[in-house]
């Protein structure tokens, strides 16, 4: 039995609470750093919030990626939750710190006592309380822009996992969060990688460079076999349940055109250096649903056509079936040539070589050394505005599929659609798998 702690009913607010130049030259997580961070001191002191797969690797990460990290606190719903929550990952921290060669190089380390760690809704509120300077953010989705509402108050520098929104409403006060983000020089990375890959920042350099002129049009795809499901344990409460099989249920992913084929888009939006305009698409569910509170409520494929500015049309696919055939890429048309972008290749060219791709840091790694590089520098760096368009891109192609309806940037931005509940007491209400031409568009 998976173990929470339920505490007080926090409000909706009280629960959840241009790209940047990427900082320095993509070097080995080795190397080394200024000693002083913007609060003042050598150590940059973490806080994990959300326990998950994502979470624990996000941790490892941030340890591999600077000198003087200390990771000192973690906050999860769960305590044990098949591997994952508060528990197992201390204990896999601990080792980790312990065992990996880079961990020990660069002299960081893993304090977390049972005291300083956290499990119930309100859990993210004593992590930001526990003397942290930086806080990985990797919950389910949809609660992420009230948790950097919430860390960008405390102070705290962030990593956030992407997406960062699940709804226009999540995406209008991300973009408030930026902007007070700006003015406290506060930074924050994305989980969007490909932004801190050595292989994209040089090839979407030469794109920007006019290697193959305007850019036409364009294609992206995350096609792959069925995302994981997890069944209900016994003494679940369909809260704990929700959240335990979150990929699976709206509110909290999204959808997985929005968890995952966020990057894909990102690129898109990254290189033509635009946002969408209009989306038309469709969508639907193959996987057997027989009741939507235990098997989801979310689609199995999407085809959306989103409209750039000047005519750019960009087709993009992601599907989650299996024994189909698979495709993760992303692809650029232009007036004097192609770039596949996801294998560094313009106009039939490869962009780096072997051994340079083979030298690059892990982008998983990378970006938060060029967030710690940028704090002590004091200059830093703030990707939120970039991720949340990009979140809003696929939650307006998410909004197109569902209902049939071409859908503007500016419906999608201005949706009065909260997908998250305003008071969590309990598992909200599971809405049917929806329908195109039936479903609205709110």
């Amino acid at each position: 039995m998976s173990e929470t702690r339920q505490g007080t009913t926090p409000t909706r607010r009280e629960f959840l609470g241009t790209t940047a130049t990427v900082v320095g030259a993509l070097a080995t997580a080795a190397g080394g750093l200024p000693a002083v961070h913007a609060a003042g001191s050598d150590v940059i002191r973490v806080g994990l919030i959300g326990c998950g797969g994502r979470g624990m690797g996000a941790a490892e990460n941030v340890l591999q990626a600077a000198r003087g990290v200390k990771i000192v606190a973690l906050a999860d719903y769960f305590k044990n939750d098949e591997g994952r929550g508060v528990e197992p990952c201390r204990q896999r921290l601990i080792r980790f710190a312990q065992e990996d060669q880079t961990v020990r190089e660069l002299g960081n380390s893993v304090d977390i006592p049972p005291e300083r760690c956290f499990t119930g809704l309100d859990a993210y509120k004593h992590v930001l309380n526990a003397g942290v300077d930086y806080v990985i953010l990797a919950t389910p989705p949809g609660f992420r822009p009230y948790h950097l509402q919430a860390a960008v108050e405390a102070g705290k520098h962030i990593f956030t996992e992407k997406p960062v929104c699940v709804d226009g409403p999540g995406a209008r006060l991300c973009l408030q969060v930026y902007e007070k983000a700006l003015e406290k020089k506060l930074g924050i990375a994305a989980g969007t990688q490909r932004r801190h890959q050595l292989g994209y920042i040089e090839t979407i350099k030469r794109i920007h460079d006019g290697a193959i002129g305007r850019i036409v049009a364009a294609r992206c795809y995350w096609n792959q076999g069925h995302i994981w499901f997890r069944p209900r344990q016994q003494g679940m409460s369909d809260l704990d349940y929700q959240i335990h099989n979150w990929y699976h249920f709206l509110w909290l992913s999204g959808d997985h055109i929005v968890e995952q084929h966020v990057h894909n888009l990102d690129v898109i939006n990254w290189a033509t250096g635009q946002r969408p305009e209009r989306a038309v698409g469709m969508g639907g569910r193959v996987r057997p649903c027989k009741d939507p509170a235990e098997d989801g409520n979310i689609y199995n494929f999407f085809a959306v056509d989103y409209e750039y500015p000047h005519g750019l049309h960009v087709l993009s696919m992601c599907r989650q079936i299996n024994n189909c055939e698979g495709n993760v890429s992303e692809a650029l048309v232009g007036t004097q040539g192609t770039c596949q972008v996801n294998q560094f290749v313009i106009n039939g060219k490869p962009v780096i070589d072997r051994q340079q791709a083979r030298r690059a840091t892990n982008p998983y790694v990378q970006e938060h050394t060029d967030l710690i590089e940028s704090i002590r520098a004091g200059k830093p760096i703030n990707e939120l505005k970039n991720v949340t368009e990009s979140s809003l891109t696929v939650v307006m192609g998410r909004m197109a599929a569902y209902t049939g309806k071409a859908v503007t940037w500016e419906q999608a931005l201005n949706s009065q659609q909260n997908l998250v509940p305003e008071r969590i007491t309990a598992a909200p209400p599971v809405t049917p798998v929806p329908v195109p031409g039936q479903t609205p568009l709110v």
